[in-house]
Formats: structure tokens, C-alpha cells, sequence
């Protein structure tokens, strides 16, 4: 869970820091640097591991998963930071990072609903309390609706990262670090790109440089920790722990742009940790069964990898074979218990 939490803090930094950057830059283009930022730092560390010469630690990218990390840059890489920056440039920060806590429901629910992910009612009973958060977050008393369409767009946003999530947790087992660089160079050229048609002027050099920083630490780093986390834990509970990047980004926002936040604020942040805070209680177990395997992933001879082919210490990547077998232990949907629950679990609490 500790790769799932440092992820948030990143992302949770990035989201005000961002809205200080947008009075100099425009949104898409914004969101270009942002992302080109991660994807270059994640290539240039690429070329300088190659360098070393080292057992492989991560496994590469396979040609039938093309399609998924495809998806994924499409849903999360460009659509979704564009309709992030406009709704951004028309929410105060701390609204605007409480909401992205959306983000952690539509995750939860793609993950359940069209990957089949096993979620049980804890999990979604921290997902409910976090979706109303959101929707409390989103009423607006000024507009003839009720609702913000700069809030809307946040939560459109979070949608597509809720997709891109579970895209990507397709190719969890691969490289990390070849994930953000395609995903960042790939999203991030094309939203600079579609900038300049739209006419939105480049800043100036400085403010490039500091979009793409903050893009590389808060978005690169970021995205490599909640991958790894999601091999531990699968996407639902994943994007659930994420949930709590929106209480640091509220935090920083507050006495940077100068705001108050007022009852609703402080209600629906209190919603939110309570959501985080029944997902971290979870417990599933039951007996299942595991099907002969044959595949790649990075990995230590721990429990559930006990071939010898290769006599290699620490984590390292390779093809090798799991035999079938069934037995029962505490565990998450990581990539070696992704199976499929006819019913819940009595011991599932």
C-alpha cells in the first residue's frame, strides 16, 4: 500500500501547483508539458539503465498488450489532462483537488463492472461515501442548475483516469518506466501539438521548464508508484488509496491561493478520509484455486515463485511457470489472484 500512498501525495501536489502555472500558460498546452515532462525524464532514465549491465529487473511490453496501453494513453494521457485544465482554470484549487477524488469511484466501478474485478462490500461501501463527496463538492448555488461546468469537467476527467486505470492495469506487469515514457512523450506531443492549432501562445522558457518538472516528479514518479501498486493490489483498491491525494493538494492550496474553505468543504473532506479509511480495513480471504501459468513479469523466489531455473537474487524478470494449485491466504487482486468470485467470501470482512 505504500506505493499506492507516495503515488497520491505526488499527484496530490501536482493538482494546485498546476492551477499556479495556468495564469502563465495555456490549458492544453499545459497539459502537454505536464506530460511530455514525465514521459522525458522516464526515457532518460530508460537510456541510462541500459547502460548498465544487469540481469533484466522488468519484463517489456508484449504485442497483444499494445491495445491497452494504446487506450490508456488515449483516455488518460489526452483527454483527460485537457478536461482537467479547463475545469481547473474555472475552480478554486482546494474544490478543485478534493474532487479528484472521483477519480478513485470511476476506477473502482470500471474495475468491477467491465474488468471484473473482485470488489466486495467494503469496497464498495468506501467507493459510495466517496462518490458523494464528490457530488457534494460539486453543487454550485451561483449556476442556474446547481452544478459547475469547470466541476464537471474534473469529473469527466476522472472518469477517463478511471478507464486508463484499468487499461493500464492490464500491462502492470511490465515495465514501468517504458509505460510513462510512451504514455507521457505519446500524450504530451499530441496535446502541445493540438495546442498550437487551437492558437494557444508558448510560454516562456522558464515556465516550460518548471510545467515540465513538476510533470516529471508529479506526474512520471507518480504514475510508476501507483502501477507498482497495482500489482500488488489490483485497480480498485489502488485507485480507492489514491483517494487520498486530493487531501494534500486541499492542504497546500489553502495557504497558497489564499482561500477559506467553508462547512461544504470541510464535510465532504470528511467524507472522503472516512471512505479511505474503511477501504484500509479490508480483509479477503478465502480458498481459490490457481490455474498453470506461463508468463513475465519482474519477481522474487517468494511463495508464489518457487522454480529454479535460473539461480538470479532479488528481483529480476524472466519466463517461468506456475503449477496449479489451491489454498487459502490473505490477499488482493494482484497479478496472481485475479481470478473470478461466484460469491463473496464469508471471511472477506
Amino acid at each position: 500500500m505504500t506505493y499506492a500512498i507516495l503515488a497520491a501525495i505526488l499527484f496530490g501536489i501536482s493538482a494546485p501547483l498546476a492551477k499556479l502555472l495556468l495564469a502563465q500558460v495555456a490549458p492544453i498546452t499545459m497539459a502537454g508539458l505536464l506530460y511530455t515532462g514525465s514521459g522525458g525524464a522516464a526515457g532518460l532514465v530508460l537510456l541510462l539503465r541500459k547502460c548498465r549491465k544487469d540481469h533484466l529487473v522488468e519484463a517489456p511490453i508484449e504485442k497483444h498488450e499494445i491495445s491497452w496501453l494504446a487506450g490508456a494513453v488515449l483516455a488518460g494521457g489526452i483527454l483527460a489532462p485537457i478536461l482537467l485544465m479547463k475545469g481547473l482554470s474555472g475552480t478554486p484549487a482546494s474544490t478543485a483537488a478534493l474532487l479528484l477524488n472521483f477519480e478513485s469511484a470511476s476506477t473502482t466501478f470500471l474495475a468491477a463492472i467491465l474488468f471484473h474485478e473482485a470488489v466486495g462490500r467494503r469496497v464498495w461501501l468506501s467507493v459510495g461515501i466517496i462518490t458523494g463527496a464528490s457530488i457534494l463538492l460539486t453543487w454550485d448555488q451561483t449556476t442556474g442548475w446547481g452544478f459547475s461546468w469547470s466541476a464537471l469537467a474534473i469529473l469527466s476527467a476522472c472518469v477517463l483516469w478511471g478507464l486508463d486505470n484499468n487499461l493500464t492495469r492490464h500491462v502492470s506487469s511490465r515495465d514501468p518506466l517504458t509505460i510513462v515514457a510512451i504514455k507521457g512523450l505519446g500524450a504530451g506531443i499530441f496535446s502541445l501539438g493540438f495546442g498550437l492549432v487551437l492558437g494557444e501562445g508558448f510560454p516562456s522558457l522558464s515556465t516550460a521548464i518548471a510545467a515540465m518538472l513538476l510533470g516529471a516528479i508529479c506526474y512520471g514518479l507518480s504514475i510508476v508508484l501507483f502501477i507498482l501498486a497495482m500489482r500488488e493490489l489490483g485497480a480498485a483498491r489502488t485507485g480507492a488509496l489514491f483517494a487520498s491525494a486530493p487531501f494534500i493538494g486541499a492542504l497546500i492550496s489553502i495557504p497558497l491561493f489564499h482561500e477559506t474553505p467553508g462547512l461544504q468543504t470541510f464535510l465532504a473532506g470528511f467524507l472522503l478520509l472516512t471512505g479511505t479509511l474503511i477501504l484500509l480495513r479490508e480483509d479477503h480471504q478465502h480458498s481459490h484455486k490457481h490455474k498453470e501459468e506461463l508468463h513475465s513479469h519482474s519477481h522474487t523466489h517468494d511463495a508464489h515463485h518457487q522454480h529454479h531455473e535460473e539461480d538470479i537474487p532479488g528481483w529480476h524478470s524472466h519466463f517461468h511457470s506456475h503449477a496449479g494449485v489451491e489454498h487459502s491466504h490473505p490477499h488482493m487482486p494482484d497479478l496472481h489472484h485475479r481470478h473470478a468470485h461466484s460469491q463473496r467470501s464469508k471471511s472477506e470482512k
